[in-house]
């Protein structure tokens, strides 16, 4: 059971990460200030650093807390979904995907924007938090093809990026084939592109009426060259 010491540097923490979101959607990630969330919690600077070292590690936790919410509800989706095909999930995904970055449009930004200068991501903090929503679209094509509903696509793969899948395949229990998993992890990409043409209006203001509509419509077209 946490002792009192700890749940208030727990709670600490929330606060902190709460005021770094705040922040966010009024100025940008390299503009943080660890300054201004010691005044809006009541402390000194000093005492801030005592939990974040410094502005790169309140990246760093406001990086984890928008993969993991993301995650969370891309996840959700799914779950939610389990009862449609494939590719209903795949849309469902997407969707999900989409409410949440039109909700939080500045850690979307932070998430798939432009690198923030000087700072890199520690990857034994990011990574798996980072990797949710691409795993449960992974699963989604995994669970179709051990139910025999995957299609195998064709093309030879060069050498480096079969090994490159094959390590992916390995590490995450995949049976799907090499050539599936490639054309779902160009999935990914391509629904990220989507999603952030609609959070920053890139379709412009008299293209489409209905951009959830339009998604679900792309994604129906990707799912098919998955093999859905």
């Amino acid at each position: 059971m946490p002792t009192p010491r700890e749940l208030a540097r727990e709670q600490t923490l929330r606060d902190i990460v709460r005021i770094g979101r705040e922040q966010l959607a009024h100025v940008t990630p390299a503009e943080l200030s660890l300054r201004a969330v010691a005044r809006e919690l009541g402390m000194v600077s000093s005492a801030v650093y005592r939990y974040v070292k410094d502005r790169d590690a309140l990246l760093t936790l406001l990086i984890v807390d928008a993969y993991d919410e993301l995650g969370s509800e891309v996840e959700d989706a799914v779950s939610a979904a389990a009862r449609r095909t494939g590719t209903g999930q795949l849309q469902a995904a997407a969707q999900a995907m989409r409410t949440w970055g039109r909700r939080e449009p500045s850690r979307f930004a932070l998430l798939f924007g432009t690198p923030v200068p000087g700072y890199a991501a520690p990857a034994t903090v990011t990574n798996e938090p980072g990797t949710r929503v691409v795993v449960a679209l992974a699963g989604v094509l995994e669970r179709a093809h051990l139910a025999g509903r995957l299609r195998e696509v064709p093309g030879p793969l060069p050498r480096s990026v079969r090994t490159d899948l094959e390590s992916i395949r390995a590490e995450y229990g995949l049976t799907l084939p090499a050539t599936n998993l490639a054309r779902g992890m160009g999935l990914w990409s391509a629904v990220v592109g989507a999603v952030a043409f609609d959070v920053f209006g890139q379709y412009g203001p008299d293209t489409l009426t209905d951009t959830a509509a339009f998604l679900d419509v792309h994604m129906a077209a990707l799912a098919e060259t998955v093999g859905l």
